[in-house]
């Protein structure tokens, strides 16, 4: 294993630090700096950058040769950090401490250790591993922000008012959908210089508005949980393609939500989020495609086209289809054959 020590924590400090044990150098522009991970390490690079307010952005896309263990271990109070892992997995430790954590795909963490300990980072052999920390320096940030934080959660208003960490802290879960679109405009800007240096500490703050929210919709009741989480992604494809192909048998949305394994709430959140639809609108427009379809391609009565695409009777089926297409559905069929023996009648 190749161990780091990085015994700094100005973001300049710990990439001289990191440069040094990797034996190359490091670039800066406008405030950001930039380590490329040279070919006998591995592959890919680290970024970090600096804002006011106590707050600072560390970027790590690495692949490397063997496992590698970044030892933040400097004799001061470390930052808070905020740990998103893209891509691979990342295992945390607090200084003195033999408890790791493993953070995969998809998955957040809050850590803060306590007196002047500080973090173990770790990077396992051959994998890819993206993440974003986003790292705040709690006694500037509060004489920065001037603001009591009393609409915080008690556990992270302790938190951010412990400017001396006197105690240890950590959290993970899975971070949201919004986060993850947030990560994907911060990897694809390919703005410079002072236009990159703006973007990214409006990201940074961004970040840390989502990470509160997500945090506080943690400590609900998972029933009453409403944030997605980008985790659960696969669970709404899955209840989209349950509507797709099996209309019929589709009975609430409370069924659906338990047949994919979420609450309601974030059932609701995801399809808003990916179809940009509530529920009953994406299953209203799946039965009015399948309805058009059936009515164009099939000789079956109304009556049958109502149970094949889960609705209680052809009244309903009527109902529904006129005030979408303003007409009914034995007019849509009428007026079909109608145009295609027209088209006949033509060709002859």
């Amino acid at each position: 294993m190749l161990a780091i020590e990085v015994n700094s924590l100005p973001i300049n400090e710990v990439m001289q630090d990191i440069s040094k044990a990797f034996g190359t150098t490091f670039n800066e522009s406008c405030g950001e700096y930039y380590l490329a991970i040279p070919d006998h390490i591995g592959k890919g690079n680290i970024r970090g950058i600096n804002f006011d307010a106590g707050l600072a952005i560390i970027q790590y896309d690495c692949l490397f040769h063997e496992d590698v263990e970044f030892r933040f271990t400097v004799n001061e109070v470390h930052p808070l950090k905020f740990l998103y892992c893209l891509e691979g997995a990342l295992k945390h430790s607090f200084e003195n401490s033999e408890q790791m954590h493993t953070i995969v795909q998809y998955q957040e963490a809050v850590v803060a250790s306590d007196l002047f300990n500080g973090h173990i980072l770790r990077f396992s052999t051959q994998t890819r591993t993206v993440v974003n920390s986003l790292e705040i320096n709690r006694k500037i940030f509060q004489q920065k922000i001037r603001c009591n934080l009393v609409t915080m959660a008690d556990t992270l208003q302790n938190l951010f008012n412990d400017t001396e960490a006197k105690k240890t802290f950590y959290h993970d879960g899975f971070y949201s959908l919004k986060l993850a679109d947030l990560f994907r405009e911060m990897q694809s800007f390919d703005g410079k210089d002072f236009l990159r240096q703006l973007f990214l500490e409006g990201k940074a703050y961004q970040m840390l508005t989502m990470q509160i929210l997500e945090y506080e919709d943690d400590l609900s009741d998972i029933d009453n949980r409403s944030i997605l989480r980008r985790s659960e992604v696969a669970q709404i494809e899955k209840a989209a393609k349950f509507i797709q192909h099996q209309i019929s048998e589709l009975e609430t949305i409370d069924r659906l939500a338990l047949e994919v394994g979420l609450n309601t709430n974030k059932l609701q959140e995801g399809f808003r989020e990916l179809y940009g639809l509530t529920v009953n609108r994406f299953i209203q427009n799946v039965r009015l495609d399948r309805i058009k379809v059936l009515i164009l391609n099939t000789d079956l009565t109304m009556s049958e086209i109502a149970t094949m695409v889960g609705l209680s009777s052809k009244s309903y089926l009527s109902k529904i289809f006129k005030v979408e297409y303003d007409t009914t559905p034995s007019e849509y069929r009428k007026q079909f054959l109608d145009s295609l023996l027209k088209k006949k009648q033509l060709n002859k």
